[in-house]
């Protein structure tokens, strides 16, 4: 009974003093984890600033040294350009090239004038083959008009009747691309455009042919005697019908110009002439680079006489001729 008594008294003078400090001792705690969270909080912002200036700084020596030094500046864009290019491909799943679009040889038809556009469609359709190339050979081949004084519509219709519009086209004798030009004989000419490949772009086969043709015009003295030059048929009577098919083009395509209505037929190649034996040789030893700077001013050797005229892209090959050989 005493010791109960003695313990509740204990409890008694114990019991506030206790609480007391108990509730002290949190408030030493609370004040220290403040004190503690203030100061990781002050470092982490001065840890945060230093970081900061310290990539500004970086950042301005790479913008000086970019400024100063050219091949840093390039090496770093090329390889920024390479880093993104390599996202691209890796998100299209296949190689991409963006500046593939410069390679190509076409234009939106309702950005040319009507009367090319009307042309662009004529032959698109004549020839089944997309506008947008076309349309943009009918401006390349204004373009050449201007400069060369010759009649647009006539160099259209000579790739139309050589080639429709087709600027791979080979014939058996080796004219290739949109004007048929020969490439070995005039290989000196594609050396402007970078080698004899650049025959199979259209733009410049159709520079290159207007070369040629002009060449001929130049030294037969008219257009319809260049054309005969130029379909390799300058030793013979007559042409086979080929200037007679490029001027009926030509006038289908001066009507469609205007505005007329002209209707449009499937344009079908014609059948091959044979080659004579003669004219096969002349073709594969390339006469014509031994011959052509003598035939001004030399009579031409005797030639088989044709029973018909050579016909367009199969040209009989002769040593006057300056393309189809």
């Amino acid at each position: 009974m005493l010791f109960q008594t003695f313990r509740g008294e204990q409890a008694a003078a114990s019991g506030p003093s206790a609480t007391a400090w108990a509730a002290a001792s949190v408030g030493v705690l609370g004040a220290r984890v403040r004190m503690v969270l203030l100061d990781a909080g002050r470092g982490f912002v001065e840890l945060l600033h230093n970081s900061l200036a310290l990539i500004g700084f970086v950042i301005a020596l790479m913008l000086i040294l970019a400024a100063t030094r050219a091949d840093l500046r390039d090496a770093g864009e090329q390889r920024l350009a390479q880093w993104l290019q390599e996202r691209v491909q890796s998100r299209a799943g296949m190689n991409v090239e963006p500046d593939a679009i410069d390679r190509a040889t076409a234009a939106l038809v309702k950005s040319l004038p009507k009367d090319q556009a009307a042309v662009a469609v004529w032959l698109a359709t004549k020839y089944r083959v997309a506008p947008e190339p076309v349309a943009a050979l009918v401006v390349e081949a204004h373009d050449i008009a201007r400069e060369t004084k010759l009649d647009a519509h006539l160099i259209l219709a000579i790739a139309a009747v050589e080639s429709g519009f087709n600027p791979f086209a080979q014939s058996p004798v080796g004219a290739q691309g949109l004007m048929q030009v020969m490439t070995g004989v005039h290989a000196d000419k594609y050396l402007h455009f970078g080698g004899k490949l650049a025959a199979f772009d259209p733009v410049t086969n159709l520079r290159v042919g207007v070369k040629v043709l002009q060449e001929c015009i130049q030294r037969a003295g008219s257009v319809e005697a260049g054309l005969k030059y130029y379909v390799g048929a300058a030793l013979h009577d007559g042409d086979g019908g080929y200037s007679a098919k490029v001027f009926a083009e030509q006038a289908r395509l001066r009507e469609v110009a205007r505005g007329r209505s002209v209707p449009t037929i499937t344009a079908q190649a014609a059948p091959a002439a044979p080659l004579s034996a003669a004219d096969r040789a002349l073709a594969e030893m390339g006469a014509l680079r031994s011959v052509s700077s003598h035939s001004e001013s030399a009579a031409p050797a005797a030639s088989p006489a044709p029973s018909q005229g050579p016909e367009p892209r199969q040209a009989l090959q002769d040593p006057v001729s300056l393309n189809k050989l």
